[in-house]
This record gives C-alpha cells, structure tokens and sequence, in this order.
C-alpha cells in the first residue's frame, strides 16, 4: 500500500509518501480502506516529538478515519480511540479514562495509508448524506467537545459558554453543541473572515484573539458582566489567563489541549472564594459518538470541512494546519 510515514521527528519534510507493507489484522480487528482521513494538531505534536513519550519509527500518523470496510465494502467511520474493553472504567463505559487507552495514529499506525487495521468495536456505520471527507472530519472533535459540554461541565439550556478558537475542530464543534442545548455561545477567532464563519455556527457573538486587539476577558465583561458559565479551553498557555478572568462565580473551566503551551498559573484564592471548576477533558467516551452519529445525519450537527489535500500533499496538509489558515478540518483524500 501507499502511506505517508515519518522516520524521525521534525518539521513537515520528514513526512514521506512511499510504499510501506500492509497492516494484517489481529485478533478482533478489521481491515479498513481509507477514503478520507482528517488531521488534527495531534498529528503536528507526535511528527515533531513529544518530551517523555517514545513513538515506535516509521510511524503513520491518523485518529480521524472515514472509508470501506475492505472485507464487506460497507461505508464506516472509525472511533479515533479504543480501551482495553477488560479493565473497571472500559466495563463501566468510561473507556476514555481506561489506562490501555489508545489512539489511531498516536500509539498505533494510523489512517494516513491506503490500508489500516482497527478494533472491531471502533468501526461505526457512515451517516447518509455524508461524504467520506465530513465523516473523516467528525469523530474526534465532535467526540472531544461533547466529552467537554455534555459529561464534564453538564451544560444546561440558558448558560453562557466561551469557546476559544471558533476556527478549530474543537471549536466547531463546541459551538454548535452549545447551541443545541440551548446556550448562549461567545466565541473567539484571529480576523473579521473567520470571525463571520463563526457566526454562521450559531455563535451568538465573536470576538478577536489576535494580540493587538481587547483582551478576551474584558469583551466578554461587556455582553456579559458577570461573566460566563462555561470555558471551553483548547488553547492553553496564552488564553488560560484571560480565561479565568473570564469566568462567572461558580463557573467551570474545561480544558482538552495545550496547543500554545502545558505550563499554566492560578492564585489558588481566586479559585476557591469565586468556587470554580477546574477540569480536564481527554477523548471521549465511544458510546457518545453513537448519540452524535444520529445528530449528522439529521444535520443539527455538522462537519466543518476548510479544506482536502491528496494524501501525496500530507506535507503542504501540515504546513496549511501549521499557518493556522484553516476554519474547520483539514482532510486527506485517499485513493
């Protein structure tokens, strides 16, 4: 088969497309040809290297996976994570908190192939209606902000949530959840373009990270004074600040990413006398995404595509992801 793999860590040049051998299923897998296969910073994080965490070289790189199953030819989407199925939090449903947890693409060859090879329990049927680039586009965002809205913070209909980076996977996502539990939804966004795709998301009001303009927290004080119910922090080192200024007595913070940086402070007085909600948010339940399949097919949710590159062009896909230039997912269409 063709793939994109790496042999070192680096920048977008390590990333090769070359013929690599096919993956043979193990027990209670299946064989999975890729049509689509949607990027995510992760990818950027593991190609360059992470502090601590040894990848196993040549890698292929991909959690997001849309294709047909290659034994029946059935349309599937792929869950991006899978426990041990054995342990107390896989039986209890919690498989996202499941110490084996393991992500395509991370700790396993991934969807940047011709051919992969997943736990049986991770193939899903393909919403109607979708093309092989949305449903490649849905499973890990989608999966991530309902893990962070609906299990972690418990929104209610009426709340106020602050979503960082409307532009993301996530934060496509997370506004469009808000909305349809009934939120009132601020958002954030680098420029007026991407500000105005926010909105058409359903977010309420978008206001301009970028560095020269107001400060977060403030244009958040002035649609709402007492500030929000809910953050949903992805951005890390350089919103964690304006985050926590943001918030509302009794508010939640829920985090899932460090994408700016891992090193974050809080007076630890300002956290206990205003009694706010710390939380981090990894993955997601694989239960949840049979709730959110539905959802696409009938269109209250939908997948946010910016832009498809061929699997041969993973190094431009990477380099587009790098510049920040998209809003929404950026696919790689294979085959």
């Amino acid at each position: 088969m063709q793939a994109i793999r790496f042999h070192q860590h680096g920048g977008p040049d390590v990333l090769r497309y070359e013929t690599a051998p096919d993956p043979e299923p193990g027990p209670d897998e299946v064989p999975i040809r890729v049509r689509a296969c949607a990027l995510n910073h992760l990818d950027l994080f593991i190609r360059q290297g992470i502090p601590g965490v040894p990848i196993a070289l040549p890698h292929i790189l991909g959690g997001d996976i849309a294709g047909e199953r290659a034994d029946t030819g059935e349309p599937v989407m792929i869950a991006p994570g899978a426990g041990c199925g054995l342990c107390h939090a896989c039986l209890s449903g919690r498989d996202n908190e499941c110490r084996q947890y393991k992500v395509l693409g991370y700790q396993r060859d991934g969807g940047y192939a011709e051919l992969v090879t997943v736990p049986r329990k991770s193939v899903l049927p393909m919403p109607a209606g979708l093309s092989f680039a949305e449903a490649a586009a849905a499973p890990l965002v989608f999966l991530t902000a309902w893990n962070m809205l609906v299990r972690k913070a418990r929104i209610e209909a009426g709340q106020t949530v602050l979503v960082w980076a409307a532009s993301s996977g996530v934060g496509t996502a997370a506004i469009q959840i808000a909305k349809l539990w009934g939120c009132r939804v601020l958002a954030t966004a680098g420029g007026p373009e991407k500000a105005e795709l926010g909105r058409d998301l359903g977010a309420d009001e978008v206001f301009d990270h970028s560095p020269q303009a107001e400060p977060i927290s403030r244009a958040v004080k002035r649609v709402c004074p007492a500030g929000v119910d809910v953050v949903v922090e992805h951005v890390g080192q350089a919103s964690w600040d304006q985050s926590l200024r943001s918030m509302a007595p009794g508010a939640a913070l829920v985090t899932c990413g460090a994408t700016t940086g891992y090193e974050a402070k809080i007076d630890l007085r300002f956290l206990f006398t205003r009694q706010l909600r710390l939380m981090g948010s990894y993955m997601g339940r694989r239960g949840d995404l049979d709730r959110v399949l539905p959802l696409l097919a009938s269109g209250q949710l939908r997948s946010v595509v910016d832009r498809t590159f061929p699997l041969a062009e993973a190094k431009a896909a990477h380099a587009y992801l790098e510049d920040k230039r998209q809003f929404g997912k950026v696919v790689l269409s294979v085959g």
